[in-house]
């Protein structure tokens, strides 16, 4: 299966579908969330998917109220606006890397395969992931693993990547993992891998600059009662989504009114984050850190 889609009920469910509503899926993936959603409009309703993965475009469903927009979702603002689209009823947003491109070596998203460090989600972004190791200075790629990866000896694992990449310039997951063997603890060499691996697809691919342009989308695009529904799969995402619900920026700076209360475009649906259940994540291991928060547009 090309992806199995994560919290598929709680998500759609989520959403809260008027038959007849204009909703946007930003992340269609392998179209699982995307072909629920179909299922719930009637011939009124219309639904908008996004993904910049070309590989995802086939997933695409043949049916009258859809329409495929490969893009960034960052944009999603420009393509309604183009669309003379001007409310949206609910946005889902189902974020990380699909299983698809973990499981293709090529793509150079998992260090289970020997690959050319690509990371790309979409093949016409300037830079890979060995672009960024071989050409980042070690303060910036410190920054890099610390900020975005939460990788504990973060300076000491940028110097050993300067220092290597003079010798022979690091190419494949293979090499990358040779380079930095000696910074990689060996009871947590996975926890640790996927880290790191994570602080580097997420400036590749410029992750937390869309997911940011989005949160700012939705407070314009949603009508008034419409949902927000987005999955996250690290602290750094599901921060900035809890952040924003619940103070209406990502900074989480609280403004209040003059009777005490937190102004906000937001009203949570989700006080806490909605986690799969065992049984989902038995299912499907990748799920065991999604979660999932709602909030609704006052």
């Amino acid at each position: 299966m090309y992806h199995i889609p994560v919290l598929l009920k709680e998500s759609v469910e989520g959403l809260n579908i008027k038959p007849d509503g204009i909703y946007a899926d930003v992340t269609m993936g392998g179209g699982g969330h995307t072909r629920e959603i179909l299922s719930l409009l009637d011939k009124k309703g219309k639904l908008f998917a996004f993904d910049r993965d070309p590989e995802a475009h086939i997933n695409a469903p043949e049916n009258a109220n859809f329409e495929l927009i490969p893009m960034d979702f960052k944009f999603i603002e420009n393509a309604m606006t183009q669309r003379n689209i001007t409310g949206l009823d609910g946005i889902l947003a189902d974020l990380g890397v699909s299983s698809h491109q973990f499981d293709t070596p090529e793509r150079g998203f998992s260090f289970r395969f020997d690959a050319k460090l690509d990371m790309r989600m979409d093949p016409q972004l300037p830079y890979t992931a060995a672009d960024i190791l071989n050409q980042t200075s070690p303060e910036e790629l410190q920054k890099i693993f610390s900020l975005y990866g939460e990788v504990p000896n973060a300076r000491r694992l940028s110097l050993l990547i300067a220092g290597k990449r003079k010798i022979t310039p690091i190419n494949t997951t293979k090499e990358f993992e040779r380079v930095i063997e000696e910074c990689t603890p060996s009871r947590e060499k996975s926890k640790y891998l996927a880290q790191v691996y994570q602080a580097l697809r997420i400036v590749v691919n410029q992750e937390l600059d869309s997911l940011f342009g989005l949160l700012q989308s939705a407070v314009k695009l949603l009508n008034p009662g419409g949902r927000l529904c987005i999955i996250a799969y690290h602290s750094l995402e599901d921060r900035m989504v809890k952040h924003f619900f619940r103070t209406g920026n990502t900074e989480d700076k609280i403004v209040k009114d003059f009777y005490g209360n937190i102004i906000t475009p937001w009203e949570l649906i989700t006080r806490k984050a909605i986690q799969p259940s065992n049984a989902e994540i038995t299912l499907n291991p990748r799920a065991r850190s999604a979660k999932l928060r709602i909030a609704k547009r006052k």
